[in-house]
């Protein structure tokens, strides 16, 4: 159904929260000035959404796939497949996909899952890696890509693969890697058995190779920490999913900074967008994101943008980082109000998941929605944050229903029924 409507999502990653006792108990959204995404909110239609249902915690890849409107509980495949799409490697059939981390190893313990968040550096441990295992592993070709910041993504290739199997990387710090082992019910699979050898004797083997690696050597010389292991975590294969302009009958763009989300629209034949200065980092450059979503608005019908910062301050228990972070969401918001035709677009303004301060990690909480723009129909709601959209006229929906909102507002969901 043709509409002149431009649809957008612009998400806050991990941006909902819970009350810290820091900031008086107020959340980070609560606490920080948010005049865009207040104005947003007193304009538009709140409520809170749930990625996947109430209470159960979304990765970033389900919750974008949800929001997307791609169902994970039939489609998913695993996190590695879109880690290793979005940083540039081939996933054939039979291959195996891995999320990885740089992480830093002392006395045998995980001390640092994210090295102190490395910079720089990791395209020559990547480089180093490579080398080493030219020669494969029991004749499995292994392939190591970095990506951003402490993340990278790893392909396993070759015949007699599973991806049944558990992570290395422990998700915890003070313990040592995990060992790989089959998933419950695949513990006598011949195929799971192997895969998990070959994991394991990865990670084993790659530690002195990072250690001896220049640059971990300098950045020990530093009194920094050494991305001396590479953990991989997240397995998948290759998904099969429809194509988003066939799902909704729209012209799609992601403007966004990390590689998973990336692969992501790269398997639905979405275009994505690099930004200068679009670091994935807390020092990102939010307007030019900003404009890059005007920029793409001009022949797209719908656009996604996310920036990352808040979800690494909710990662980091770091109130004033996430605060500071926030602060750049709404000054990006801002730059969209300023300069777009509201006659002639609807946004969606949230995050993709909460990722609380107090917990350090992704929760089953609402995230604070609001709807603005063409078709919206304002509700009471005057300020932007957890409390304030838990009153508005949407109540609770789905990432399933944000397509469906968006689309109803734009006028391109179809009738269902004569």
């Amino acid at each position: 159904m043709a509409s002149s409507i431009k649809q957008i999502i612009f998400l806050g990653d991990g941006i909902g929260d819970r009350p810290v006792p820091a900031l008086g108990g107020k959340t980070p959204l609560e606490h920080q000035a948010t005049p865009a995404l207040d104005l947003v909110a007193s304009g538009g239609e709140s409520g809170l959404m749930y990625p996947i249902r109430p209470g159960l915690p979304a990765g970033s890849d389900t919750a974008h796939m949800a929001i997307l409107g791609y169902d994970p509980a039939t489609t998913y495949t695993g996190r590695g497949p879109f880690e290793a799409r979005g940083v540039g490697l081939e996933v054939r059939p039979g291959d195996l996909a891995f999320r990885c981390n740089f992480a830093t190893m002392t006395d045998g313990l995980i001390t640092d899952r994210r090295a102190g968040r490395i910079k720089s550096g990791t395209d020559e441990l990547a480089a180093a890696l490579n080398e080493a295992f030219a020669g494969g592993i029991d004749g499995v070709q292994v392939i190591v890509k970095e990506s951003v910041e402490h993340r990278a993504a790893m392909v396993l290739r070759g015949e007699g693969l599973s991806m049944h199997i558990t992570d290395a990387d422990p998700h915890e710090a003070g313990i040592p890697p995990g060992e790989v082992t089959p998933t419950p019910g695949h513990e006598g699979d011949p195929e799971a058995l192997r895969t998990s050898r070959i994991v394991n004797e990865f990670v084993e083997r790659n530690q002195a190779i990072l250690a001896a690696a220049p640059v971990n050597q300098e950045r020990v010389a530093q009194g920094l920490g050494p991305a001396n292991v590479l953990l991989p975590r997240g397995v998948g294969t290759g998904p099969h999913l429809a194509p988003f302009a066939e799902q909704w009958g729209l012209r799609g763009a992601l403007i966004v900074e990390v590689d998973l989300v990336r692969g992501l629209g790269l398997y639905l034949g979405m275009d994505v967008v690099t930004v200068e200065g679009a670091t994935g980092g807390s020092d990102t450059d939010e307007i030019a994101l900003a404009k890059a979503a005007v920029a793409a608005l001009a022949d797209h019908d719908f656009i996604l943008c996310n920036i990352k910062a808040p979800d690494l301050g909710g990662h980091d228990s770091l109130p004033d980082a996430k605060c500071a972070a926030i602060a750049k969401v709404d000054r990006a918001v801002g730059y969209l109000l300023d300069t777009l035709d509201w006659n002639h677009h609807v946004m969606m303004i949230g995050g993709d998941h909460c990722t609380p301060i107090t917990s350090g990690d992704h929760t089953g909480d609402g995230v604070p929605v609001a709807f603005y723009g063409h078709g919206v129909r304002p509700d009471y709601v005057t300020s932007y944050g957890e409390r304030p959209c838990a009153t508005g006229s949407l109540g609770r929906i789905l990432g399933a229903d944000v397509m469906y909102l968006l689309g109803n507002y734009a006028g391109t969901v179809h009738k269902f029924g004569a």
